[in-house]
């Protein structure tokens, strides 16, 4: 059964409209990635143009779940993630609703497409910024201090001149 089957299936939450309970580990399992680092990891995904299963953004809490295939749990042995699996529930908006409390999909295919595990654990060890050559500003000696290269504060409105000057200048009248 897809996720979006068993969405449309799930008892509702009581007192919050478009809301679900689903029960997850019948078909698929979930890993709960903090925000930060799942926003990252989609985001490589997709250029990468990985076939992606699910995803649910929850803001309140600040974490992605990505929907996988069940029987993954040594996949994820390292990282700081947590699988949800048979025994576990997900609050879930129903396909069409999100808003900026709750957050809501940003990915839930029409079929029964999950994301692999491999191609996850890739995304989600890949360094959070790549290294990069430094890039020199400046060649040759240091500048040394002259009345030329001083920055001067010039008022760019109808300010009056004594704005652009420190406070430890100002004259008392």
């Amino acid at each position: 059964m897809s996720l979006r089957e068993a969405l449309r299936a799930a008892p509702p939450v009581e007192d919050v409209p478009g809301v679900h309970l689903l029960a997850i580990g019948h078909g698929w399992d979930t890993v709960r990635v903090s925000a930060d680092a799942g926003f990252l990891a989609l985001a490589r995904l997709r250029t990468a143009e990985e076939r992606l299963g699910p995803v649910l953004y929850d803001r309140p809490g600040e974490r992605l779940y990505f929907a996988v295939p069940t029987g993954s749990r040594g996949a994820w042995d390292g990282l700081s993630v947590r699988l949800l699996s048979k025994g576990s529930w997900l609050v879930a908006p129903n396909p069409y609703r999100c808003d900026e409390w709750f957050g809501g999909w940003c990915e839930l295919p029409d079929d029964e497409r999950l994301t692999a595990p491999e191609t996850l654990r890739r995304a989600l060890e890949q360094p959070q910024i790549d290294s990069a050559e430094p890039v020199i500003v400046c060649k040759g000696a240091e500048s040394e201090w002259k009345p030329s290269n001083v920055l001067v504060l010039t008022p760019t409105s109808g300010a009056s001149p004594r704005a652009s000057l420190p406070r430890s200048a100002w004259h008392r009248s």
